[in-house]
Parts: structure tokens; C-alpha cells; sequence
């Protein structure tokens, strides 16, 4: 997994930050879903490697449930772990045992659940 994230970073779009990410999504049929940062000059309009990752396993017809995990890494040679607005995609859409494997460059890891990385998500409970 770490070289398929390796070679995925040069996808990467990061013109300003240079804080390149990849991700790689994981279903119980086995498919697998890539996705990289994609910066933009405005700093708002780009997305997260997880989101994009996600959003095109959702477009693939990916249900609610059907994420085995989540593999991420980031460029800079720490062990990152998603932003606040990726947890809440991740929540919305993994169970909460679903696994987040965090990735430095050097092949070590840590793992997270959802219910981890999320420990008081906001949810569709919230609005009602």
C-alpha cells in the first residue's frame, strides 16, 4: 500500500502549500479508490486527498458501510491524520470501526478507528 501511495503523491496538486497528500479507499468487494490534495490560488475552492478518495468511490456507487478503510499519507515524512472537515466525510460515510491507517514516507504507521479519529461527531441526530 505504501508504494501505491508513494507513486500517487505525484498527482498531488499543491502549488501553494506544497503539503502533497494520498489516499487510498478500500470496500469489502474490494475495490480501491485513489485521491490526491488538489490546491487551487484561492485556498478554498481545492479538496483533501480522503475526501477526493471518498467522494470517487461514491460516484462509483460506493454505499454508506461498504469503506473497509482508509490509507493516507502525507509527503512532508510525518504521520498525518485527516483534517476536521475529512473526519466528518469519514463519519458520515464509514462505520465506526472502520479503519484509518496514517502513513509516513518511511513505511511506518499508526491506525485509528473512526470512532478514534471522531469521538463526538456531528450527525444527522444533531438536526433533528
Amino acid at each position: 500500500m505504501i508504494d501505491e501511495l508513494k507513486s500517487l503523491l505525484k498527482c498531488s496538486y499543491a502549488p501553494i502549500s506544497n503539503f502533497r497528500v494520498s489516499a487510498i479507499v478500500l470496500t469489502k468487494d474490494g475495490q480501491k479508490f485513489k485521491g490526491v490534495n488538489v490546491e487551487d490560488h484561492s485556498l478554498r475552492a481545492g479538496t483533501c486527498a480522503e475526501r477526493n478518495a471518498i467522494y470517487a468511490a461514491i460516484t462509483s456507487g460506493v454505499k454508506k458501510g461498504d469503506i473497509t478503510s482508509i490509507h493516507l499519507l502525507v509527503e512532508n515524512g510525518k504521520i498525518g491524520t485527516p483534517c476536521f472537515v475529512c473526519r466528518q466525510m469519514i463519519h458520515e460515510y464509514c462505520n465506526k470501526d472502520t479503519l484509518i491507517r496514517c502513513y509516513a514516507l518511511n513505511g511506518e504507521y499508526k491506525d485509528f478507528l473512526v470512532s478514534e479519529l471522531c469521538p463526538y461527531p456531528f450527525g444527522e441526530d444533531d438536526l433533528n
